[in-house]
């Protein structure tokens, strides 16, 4: 009899440890068709384009992303995924196309932005914000 209720106990002491881990989990690839891939960004990175980037960055993607970009905005705990870090080399060496891409068309937790933000040079923009952050 000792020996169930030590397992019962370990089992829920273990379940609990579990539920409260942060989450670790590797972001799924993102298949981004090749017609973005290659499809470049029509501004150039100037300080008025990242000006109005960062303005749309903080009003949409800020809450989730955070202010530096690395994810930990107060929104992304509540998320099933884990949020991009745009610091992370892994983010920043995607083409201004994939990018595009994925903050048009959302995935899982991530929403489209092409009814959000319908005007495609100011997403244009907000990738522009998004390289500053390194």
């Amino acid at each position: 009899m000792k020996t169930k209720a030590t397992l019962l106990i370990m089992s829920l002491i273990a379940f609990g440890l579990f539920a409260f881990m942060p989450k670790t989990q590797v972001q799924e690839p993102w298949p981004v068709p090749d017609s973005y891939k290659n499809k470049a960004n029509p501004l150039k990175g100037d300080a008025a384009s990242v000006a109005e980037g960062k303005t749309l960055y903080n009003q949409h993607c800020k809450s989730c992303h955070g202010t530096k970009g690395k994810g930990d905005g107060p929104k992304a705990s509540q998320l099933d995924t884990e949020c991009g870090d745009f610091t992370k080399a892994s983010f920043q060496s995607q083409t201004d196309g994939a990018l595009y891409y994925k903050t048009a068309e959302g995935r899982k937790d991530m929403p489209s932005f092409k009814k959000k933000i319908p005007e495609a040079n100011d997403i244009w923009s907000v990738i522009n914000y998004m390289r500053t952050l390194k």
